[in-house]
């Protein structure tokens, strides 16, 4: 039995973490550096870190941001927003990313994904894709932070992407991003299905339960949450007792 992951994500704006609802509404949720301290102190798996502002300007916060991490935490962590070119890629490994996390510049451009695979190894490369629903067991990619649709399917495109070399499958279902209401299953077990690399389950969060039944009933192989974790509803450690005691392999 494969050991299933817990990765708190700290969406970052301006040098600060920020989270909203359906990717809107952001309330600040503190320092990325000393809240990646306090997940890995709490033994979280990995962390991922996404540059939402995603601008150049930015870029040198996000920058500086993994730079502070890699001095302080000992866990891999995923860096993603604004990535666009593979030098982009070099400097946020280079400043102690152990991934990197490809959205809007993936879509607008596939072949980025073969050429960061080809260079820096397909396990550095992490497809992030923002669903929404489209009806019945359909769903349409989003780009720009969820503010653009692009009329691509969603199961097309995660194939694809594997194809050119992805690694894993970042999969945000912005129906139930924040809402604290539980992850998409069909949405995270007809992913899951489809392809033949990690799927990590985001948005929803709210109950214990909520992460038991994305891995069991989603197939997914790792979850992600964020503000369950940062306004302390619940610790990691907390996440993955309930987990051990519902029969699924976490590592403590």
């Amino acid at each position: 039995m494969y050991t299933k992951r817990i990765i708190p994500c700290l969406d970052v704006k301006n040098g600060r973490v920020v989270k909203g609802t359906n990717f809107v509404g952001l309330r600040d949720a503190g320092d990325p550096v000393e809240l990646a301290h306090r997940y890995d102190v709490e033994r979280c798996d990995e962390l991922i870190f996404l540059d939402i502002t995603a601008s150049n300007e930015q870029r040198d916060t996000i920058v500086q941001v993994a730079r502070d991490c890699a001095s302080k935490v000992f866990i891999p962590f995923t860096i993603g927003g604004g990535i666009r070119t593979t030098e982009d890629m070099r400097k946020m490994l280079k400043a102690g990313a152990d991934k990197i996390s490809l959205n809007t510049a993936a879509v607008k451009n596939p072949d980025i994904i073969k050429q960061g695979a080809d260079i820096f190894g397909r396990q550095c490369i992490v497809l992030a894709v923002d669903a929404r629903k489209a009806g019945e067991d359909k769903w349409e990619v989003y780009v720009n932070g969820g503010r653009t649709p692009t009329g691509i399917d969603v199961l097309d495109w995660v194939k694809r992407g594997t194809e050119l070399g992805a690694g894993e499958i970042l999969l945000t279902s912005m129906d139930a991003d924040g809402t604290k209401d539980g992850y998409d299953i069909p949405l995270t077990r007809a992913v899951s299905e489809a392809v033949d690399v990690p799927v990590i389950a985001s948005g929803g969060a709210g109950k214990l339960e909520h992460f038991y039944d994305v891995l069991s009933q989603g197939k997914a192989d790792a979850v992600l949450a964020a503000s369950v974790f940062h306004y302390g509803q619940f610790t990691v450690r907390q996440v993955k007792d309930y987990l051990k005691s519902r029969g699924i392999e976490v590592r403590l």
